[in-house]
C-alpha cells in the first residue's frame, strides 16, 4: 500500500465533491507564474523568533482568502489550479470527434467531453444506474450476495470491504491478494463512534443526506428515512469492527497472511470462493487479511441483517459512488453534505475542474503523457535527480554521525539508503489503456468501465513479481510519496515546478522548498513505519533492541510536541497519527540544510535582499506551507489526516533546529525555540 507523504492529494479530492455549470475558457483562465520566494507574502513586522510561520506567510494569509468552492487554500492549491488549466487546454483540444485522433487522444477527449455534457447527463436521468440497481433488487437470498458484491466491486462500488493486490510485506518482490476494511460512507470509523455534540450532529446530517438521496431515487419521505436509518445501522456495525487509524500505523498489525480456508472460517456467512470467481481474480491459496476482526464483524453484519436491509445498504453505496456523474439534483445534494457540511466549502467547483480531475483519475497516464510533453523538459528531470543525490549524500552523513545509533544498526540503515530508488517526473513505460472502452456521451458508463479496468489491472498482478517501475500517482499530481515496500521515492512532474522548484532561483530557496520535500520522502524510509522495512522492502527488524528502544524514545518527543498543538477550536493535532509525517518534516528540512551547506562550500552564495542563504532556505520551507483552512475542514483533517496543519509543519520543525536559531539570531528564551528540542534524524 503506497503512502502519500503530503496531505493535499486527499484535500483536493475532498474539495471537489460536486459539479457546477460549465464556464468558457477565457484568457483570464491561463496559468500564472507562482513565486517560489515571495517577499511580499511575508509579514516582516512579526519577529521570526516569535512566530516564524506568520513571519514567512503573514501577508499571504491576509491576501489569499479561501475561494468559495474550496475548503482550504494554500500553495499546493495554487499549483494544482495551474496544472488544472494546463490539463484543460490539453483536453479541450482533443474533444472534437475526429477520425484523425489517436487512441489515447480519443479516450481522454471523449471521456472529458462526456463528463462535461451536463445536459446529456440530466436527460438520461438515473437510467445508466438502473442495471446495477436492478441487479441489487433481484438478490433472492444471501447465498447470492458474494457474486453481487463482486459485480459491484468490478464497477468501483466497494461495499462491505476492500479487495485487491499488494506486495507481500515479508516477500516484497511478489504481489499477493489482500483484503481490508471498508464499506463506509463517512471518512473514518470514529465519525460513527464519537459521542461529542459535533459528532452527533454530523451523523444526523449524514443520515438526512442519505434520506435525501433515496428520495431522489423515487422513495417517499417515510421510506427514505427508514432506509437511511438502516444504512446508519449497518455502517455503524462495520465501523465498530474497523481498526483505528493510529493502530493501523503499525504495519505488523495490518499484515496477517492466511489461507483462503482460514479466511472462510472467519466469515462463514460469506462465500469467498463465489466472490473471487465473480471478480475474476487469478487463482491463489493464501492472502493478506489486513484486519481479521473486521472480517469477523463484516460476517456478523451479513449474518444478522435481513435481505432487505442488505439491499438497502447496497443501493445507498451505489448511488453514493455514482453521484458525481448523475443528474444535477444528485450532484447538488452530494455537495451539500460532502462539500458544505463536511468541509465548509460554500459553492460547487466549476464543472470543468471536476471533469479534468476525473479524467486524470481514470486515464491519468494517457493524459499525463501529453502533460509531460508540454510542461516537463528532460533538463528538469536531470536537475531534480542531481538534487536528490545531494540530499542522499547529506542523509548518509547524518546517519554516519548519529550519536544514539550503534554501528551495527548504522550499517543496515546505510544499506537501506543505498538501495532507495528514485522515480522522477513520469513512468519509463506508459500504461496501456487499449482494452478500456470510452464511449462518447456515456459519462457514468465511462467511469464504471474505467473502475473495472483498474480493478482488473490490480487483480491481474496477483502471483506475479512486483513492478517497481509502476507509479502510484499520475504525472500532473502536485504531490510525492515514499513506498516502503518498494523502497523508492516518487516525484511526479506536477510538483517539480514553482513554488516548489525553480532552476532559475538560488540553491538556498530550492533546497528549502523541493529539497526539504525530497528529504522528507527519504526520511520516510526511517520513520516509525518505514523503519520497520528493510533495504529490499520487506517487513523485517534490522535494528538492535537497544537502538530501537532509543529510536522510540526520541520519537515520543515528537508525539508530545504535536499533541500540544491545537488544530481548531478544541481539537488538537494527534501526535501518534501524524508521527511519521512529523518525523519526515523534521528530518527533511535538517537534511536539506546539510545538503545546502555542502553545495555552498563549493559554490558560495551571497545574501539576497538582506537574507542570508540559510535564512532563504528557512523562508523557502515556510512559504510552501502557507494555507488558510475552513474550520470544518480543519476539524475533519485533524481526525483523519496523517499530516499536521501547515503552520505546525513550519513552526513545529524550525523550533527544533539550532540551525534556525543561529540563522535568525534567536535568543534561547524565544517562543520559537523549543525546550526540549526534538530530533531523530
Amino acid at each position: 500500500m503506497q503512502r502519500s507523504a503530503l496531505m493535499f492529494c486527499v484535500f483536493l479530492l475532498l474539495g471537489t465533491a460536486a459539479q457546477a455549470q460549465s464556464t468558457p475558457n477565457t484568457s483570464s483562465d491561463k496559468a500564472k507564474k507562482i513565486a517560489i520566494f515571495d517577499a511580499s507574502a511575508m509579514d516582516k513586522s512579526v519577529d521570526p523568533c516569535s512566530n516564524f510561520y506568520l513571519y514567512a506567510c503573514g501577508n499571504w494569509l491576509k491576501n489569499n482568502s479561501i475561494p468559495s468552492d474550496q475548503p482550504a487554500w494554500g500553495r499546493f492549491n495554487e499549483l494544482h489550479e495551474n496544472n488544472q488549466l494546463v490539463l484543460r487546454g490539453i483536453l479541450e483540444k482533443r474533444t472534437a470527434d475526429s477520425a484523425s485522433r489517436g487512441s489515447s487522444d480519443q479516450k481522454i477527449g471523449d471521456y472529458y467531453y462526456s463528463c462535461m455534457d451536463e445536459a446529456g447527463i440530466n436527460a438520461k436521468g438515473t437510467a445508466p444506474l438502473h442495471p446495477t440497481l436492478d441487479r441489487i433488487s433481484a438478490l433472492g437470498n444471501k447465498s447470492q450476495l458474494p457474486a453481487l458484491v463482486g459485480n459491484l466491486h468490478n464497477s468501483g462500488i466497494h461495499v462491505l470491504f476492500e479487495f485487491g493486490s499488494e506486495p507481500d510485506a515479508k516477500n516484497s518482490v511478489m504481489e499477493i491478494a489482500g483484503t481490508d476494511q471498508g464499506g463506509l460512507g463517512l471518512p473514518d470509523r470514529d465519525y460513527y463512534l464519537k459521542t461529542d455534540d459535533k459528532s452527533v450532529a454530523l451523523r444526523k446530517a449524514y443520515e438526512l443526506h442519505i434520506t435525501n438521496m433515496f428520495k431522489l431515487l423515487g422513495e417517499s419521505q417515510d421510506q427514505a428515512a427508514k432506509d437511511a436509518a438502516t444504512v446508519m445501522k449497518l455502517e455503524t456495525e462495520l465501523a465498530k469492527a474497523s481498526m483505528d487509524r493510529v493502530e493501523r500505523r503499525d504495519p505488523n498489525k495490518v499484515y496477517h497472511k492466511m489461507s483462503t480456508a482460514q479466511l472462510q472460517e472467519l466469515s462463514p456467512a460469506f462465500t469467498w470462493k463465489e466472490y473471487f470467481a465473480t471478480v475474476g481474480s487469478p487463482s491463489f491459496d493464501s492472502l493478506d487479511v489486513s484486519v481479521p476482526d473486521f472480517v469477523k464483524g463484516m460476517n456478523q453484519v451479513v449474518a444478522n441483517s435481513n435481505l432487505d436491509e442488505i439491499k438497502t445498504y447496497l443501493r445507498w453505496q451505489t448511488v453514493h459512488r455514482a453521484a458525481p456523474l448523475l443528474p444535477e439534483a444528485f450532484v447538488d445534494e452530494n455537495f451539500d453534505f460532502y462539500g458544505k457540511t463536511l468541509t465548509g466549502a460554500k459553492e460547487i467547483r466549476p464543472r470543468w475542474k471536476r471533469c479534468v480531475q476525473f479524467t486524470n483519475g481514470d486515464l491519468g497516464e494517457a493524459l499525463g503523457k501529453a502533460y509531460v510533453a508540454a510542461e516537463f523538459p528532460p533538463e528538469s528531470k536531470a536537475a531534480t535527480l542531481k538534487m536528490v543525490h545531494e540530499l542522499e549524500a547529506a542523509l548518509k552523513a547524518d546517519i554516519t554521525q548519529l550519536s544514539w545509533m550503534t554501528d551495527t544498526t548504522k550499517k543496515q540503515a546505510l544499506d537501506k539508503l543505498a538501495h532507495i530508488d528514485n522515480k522522477i517526473g513520469y513512468p519509463d513505460k506508459w500504461r496501456d489503456y487499449s482494452t478500456l472502452q470510452i464511449i462518447r456521451g456515456d459519462a457514468l458508463g465511462n467511469g464504471m468501465r474505467a473502475n473495472e479496468f483498474e480493478f482488473k489491472r490490480q487483480l491481474n498482478k496477483i502471483g506475479k513479481p512486483v513492478d517497481r517501475m509502476e507509479w502510484g500517482m499520475t504525472p500532473p499530481t502536485v504531490n510525492a510519496y515514499y513506498n516502503p515496500q518498494e523502497n523508492n521515492i516518487n516525484f511526479p512532474a506536477g510538483i517539480l515546478q514553482s513554488p516548489f522548484y525553480d532552476p532559475k532561483i538560488d540553491a538556498a530557496v530550492n533546497f528549502g522548498a523541493i529539497g526539504a520535500v525530497i528529504g522528507h520522502e527519504l526520511t520516510h524510509g526511517f520513520d516509525d513505519q518505514g523503519s520497520q522495512y528493510d533495504a529490499q522492502g520487506n517487513l523485517s527488524n534490522w535494528w538492535t533492541a537497544k537502538d530501537r528502544e532509543q529510536f522510540d524514545k526520541l520519537e515520543s518527543c515528537f508525539v508530545n510536541e504535536y499533541d500540544g498543538f491545537v488544530a481548531v477550536d478544541d481539537v488538537h493535532v494527534r501526535g501518534k497519527l501524524t508521527l511519521g509525517e512529523n518525523t519526515a518534516d523534521n528530518g527533511g528540512l535538517r537534511i536539506a540544510h546539510m545538503a545546502l551547506l555542502d553545495v555552498l562550500a563549493n559554490n558560495p552564495e551571497k545574501p539576497i535582499d538582506s537574507f542570508t542563504p540559510e535564512q532563504r532556505l528557512f523562508v523557502g520551507w515556510g512559504q510552501i506551507w502557507c494555507e488558510n483552512e475552513r474550520p470544518e475542514f480543519a476539524r475533519m483533517m485533524a481526525q483523519v489526516n496523517e499530516h499536521s496543519p501547515g503552520k505546525f509543519r513550519v513552526n513545529g520543525v524550525v523550533g527544533n533546529m539550532p540551525e534556525f536559531q543561529k540563522a535568525f539570531g534567536c535568543k534561547a528564551i524565544s517562543p520559537m525555540i523549543r525546550k526540549p528540542q526534538c530530533r531523530v534524524w
